[in-house]
């Protein structure tokens, strides 16, 4: 047991301290005026010896003293042991002393707003800048940049020597299990905070409502408000959205003054990645063409539209990199390719080497011919290959020393050293650098090596492959290398729809206009209405339109019109308002573009919709974007918008010829006029006015629907291929289907059911029944003005074989 009067020197003792808490400190700072006593509750030690106990002067009692509570195990770890960390040290990271070690890439550009930054933290009171921002235009960047300028002492005299601290919000988190310990250590954080430090806050907005967990308690921005409000230099970022959570406090808003960082132009973007060129050649070790950086920058402004500039570009050139980087770490397709064939030539050897017969020796004498060629080969292949990879590796450790050398120049120029600035400055450096720029493929008597098995520089090409891969579309679109497709396009679309060559050749020179460069880059790429009766190849002519472009037929976005008939259908389109069912799932349209923004956008049966729907598409015919139920908005500038629609169809079957030989299926641009003024009456002016063409589309003729014959004959044989079997129609069948697979109303709709009904379905009854079988040619003729599908087999020959068998 404590005596009292051990009690009453530690009350007196605290007194000296000013503190109404008597701790451990206090009770064995007491225990040293007395004997030797017994404490078997506070300490296992049964024998204690006060005066092996240090005295502490009482002047110094108050330096004791810490912010955390009584018995509080993380103030013992912390205060107790020299060598740990303070909380500013544990949970924040000083990026000037990362910016002194030249762990910080470079910053181009963004002066005006890191002056901006400097002048607010300059002020006497709301010294507080909050950097706004979309993701990836470079919040973060600019306070590395302002840490930068620090170390560099290229800031004002009230800033200079000042330590600027990234303050991690997850580390401040991680562990905090009980309630009261997260708001400790933000506490601790901002108790360790003086004069010198400038602390920056990520991601601010997380700060509201963390520590709130119960009645009474306060959340970490209710600790932060007082120290903003007495002079504390904090800096914080966040985005456009979630600076509204902040504004919804307005205590905490007045607080902070708001600096706007701005998407950065596709120019801006080149000279940024420009700075960064030579921190990624370094880490991957390969070099960086300034054609690349500049793909880069305009490939991902024009494809990639769901991220920001310049973090998109960024990453273009890191993927590209890491690309080559693992090309040259393993072996190339040259040297793969041989390996295989050396081991296949090796396995046959090894069976071969037991046979005594004349074929099998002369066989394996013209293997191991073989052999020695092919290992001879591999040898040479390989010599090369390990020269390019010691040379590569050698720019690549150049380049790293380089790097490490101008840091040093950096730091000794800080430091005073003056002299081994100069043997940097004037020796080292442009040792290497004249290294780097001579290093050249070379072999041993210094001749440039002409061949070459591994690719050491990132092109614009290599740009465009990644691209192609993160989009989803076609290299070649993006290689710019379907030039000659482009200028033979309608060709190609005729292959699978004919007698509609003005509707083609309409389309063909939209896409045209559209990869030259020479339309707006603010609205889709075509946008077209088609008119015409049904089965004239409207929908087929857009399906033809997706696999030429994006040389996938599925690259459609289909919409049934009629389903958009009632006016609540429409809220489908871009999701349902906030409080409706399923208003977090966003619009059917909105999000099948989000998905995948290179596609063809098909409104089917366009007149069947509501009229809210021609409405709701004004922004994306004018503006190439839509915004959705949840506010974001959708890019359609890389989308083809058709609409399809039967309004005039009574008048274009009004012009029926009295002879079905006699009608060329084109349609005189009375009727044409007729139809679109029809249209006119059916939609507004505005809507009417954006888009691009509006196209007629023909009737059939019988010589176009004998050309559908042939198409639809050849889309049976490529399902035939599978069962290896052939599709023989004679002339008088073509003509037999062309006779009588169309109808004036329903234009070629009724070919596709007449080859199902007379071919289709008597070749499945063939197959079963065994007449028919795998890799036979089938053959089909008119008899008795019927077609005929003829058997090859007599029915029950197949069962009798087997019985035979």
């Amino acid at each position: 047991m404590l005596r009292t009067v051990n009690l009453q020197i530690a009350r007196s003792s605290n007194s000296l301290t000013r503190t109404s808490l008597i701790g451990v400190r206090t009770l064995f700072r007491s225990l040293s005026y007395g004997r030797a006593v017994s404490v078997p509750r506070i300490s296992p030690v049964r024998s204690f010896n006060p005066s092996k106990l240090k005295i502490i002067p009482s002047q110094n009692l108050k330096s004791l003293r810490g912010p955390l509570l009584l018995f509080s195990r993380s103030y013992v770890q912390i205060r107790t042991d020299p060598n740990k960390k303070t909380y500013l040290e544990q949970y924040a990271t000083n990026l000037t002393s990362l910016a002194k070690e030249g762990k910080l890439d470079p910053i181009i550009g963004r002066d005006e707003e890191i002056s901006r930054a400097i002048q607010i933290l300059s002020r006497r009171t709301k010294n507080n800048p909050v950097v706004i921002g979309r993701a990836g235009v470079g919040k973060t960047s600019l306070v590395e940049g302002l840490a930068q300028r620090i170390v560099r002492d290229e800031v004002p005299e009230s800033l200079r020597g000042k330590q600027l601290y990234n303050l991690e919000l997850s580390s401040l988190i991680a562990g905090a299990k009980y309630k009261g310990e997260f708001e400790e250590r933000l506490k601790g954080v901002l108790d360790d905070i003086d004069e010198s430090v400038v602390i920056f806050i990520d991601e601010v907005h997380m700060l509201l409502g963390l520590g709130g967990s119960g009645q009474g308690s306060m959340d970490a921005s209710n600790i932060l408000k007082p120290k903003l409000a007495k002079g504390l230099r904090c800096i914080s970022a966040t985005t456009l959205d979630e600076y509204k959570i902040i504004e919804k406090d307005p205590a905490l808003a007045r607080r902070f003054q708001p600096i706007i960082l701005s998407e950065p132009t596709v120019a801006d973007t080149i000279s940024i990645l420009r700075g960064l060129k030579e921190r990624y050649e370094v880490h991957h070790g390969v070099r960086i063409t300034d054609a690349a950086l500049v793909s880069a920058a305009v490939l991902s402004n024009r494809y990639i539209n769901d991220r920001f500039l310049p973090d998109k570009a960024i990453d273009l050139v890191d993927e590209a990199c890491a690309v080559l980087r693992l090309q040259h770490e393993s072996k190339p397709d040259e040297i793969q390719i041989l390996d295989r064939h050396i081991m296949r030539i090796q396995i046959e050897l090894e069976s071969l080497k037991k046979e005594t017969d004349p074929v099998s020796i002369e066989r394996r004498e013209s293997l191991q011919k073989e052999l020695d060629l092919d290992n001879e080969e591999l040898s040479r292949l390989t010599k090369i290959w390990d020269a390019e990879k010691e040379e590569i590796d050698s720019i690549k450790n150049a380049k790293a020393n380089l790097e490490k050398a101008k840091i040093e120049l950096e730091q000794t120029q800080r430091n005073g050293d003056y002299r081994k600035a100069s043997e940097l400055r004037f020796a080292l450096i442009p040792d290497l650098e004249k290294k780097i720029e001579l290093s050249n493929k070379k072999d041993s008597n210094g001749n440039v090596v002409t061949e070459t098995m591994l690719h050491d520089s990132v092109s614009s090409d290599d740009i465009s492959k990644v691209v192609a891969r993160m989009t989803g579309i076609p290299t070649e679109t993006v290689l710019k290398g379907d030039k000659d497709r482009l200028l033979f396009m309608e060709d190609s679309l005729r292959e699978r729809v004919v007698g509609q060559d003005q509707a083609i050749k309409a389309i063909a020179e939209a896409v045209r206009l559209q990869r030259a460069g020479l339309t707006s880059e603010k609205r889709p790429i075509a946008s077209f209405m088609f008119l015409g009766p049904t089965g004239t190849g409207k929908t087929e002519l857009t399906k033809a339109l997706a696999q030429f472009l994006f040389d996938n037929e599925s690259n459609i976005i289909r919409f049934d019109m009629s389903e958009f008939q009632e006016k609540h259908t429409v809220s489908r389109l871009i999701g349902a308002p906030p409080g409706y069912v399923l208003s977090e799932s966003g619009g059917q349209l909105t999000e099948a573009v989000r998905r995948n923004p290179y596609s063809v956008v098909l409104f089917d049966e366009f007149e069947k919709a509501h009229p809210d729907v021609s409405k709701l598409l004004l922004q994306v015919l004018d503006d190439g974007k839509l915004t959705d139920s949840l506010g974001h908005s959708v890019d359609f500038r890389n989308t083809i918008i058709v609409m399809t629609s039967n309004i005039g169809q009574d008048i274009l079957l009004s012009e029926k010829p009295t002879k079905r030989e006699e009608d060329s299926g084109n349609i005189s641009p009375k009727i044409q006029q007729s139809v679109i003024d029809e249209m006119k009456r059916h939609y507004p002016p505005e809507f009417i006015n954006r888009i691009d063409d509006i196209l007629v589309f023909n009737r059939l003729s019988k010589k176009v629907l004998r050309s559908i014959v042939d198409i639809r004959i050849k889309e049976v044989q490529e399902r035939l291929n599978e069962k290896r079997m052939k599709l023989n129609l004679s002339l008088e069948a073509k003509d037999w289907l062309t006779d009588h697979g169309y109808d004036h109303f329903y234009g070629a709709r009724p070919l596709n059911r007449l080859i199902h009904k007379e071919i289709l379905n008597s070749m499945a009854t063939y197959l079963l029944k065994g007449q028919l079988r795998t890799g036979e040619t089938v053959n089909v003729i008119v008899k008795d003005n019927k077609l005929v599908v003829e058997p090859n087999h007599a029915e029950g020959e197949e069962i009798e074989q087997k019985l035979e068998k």
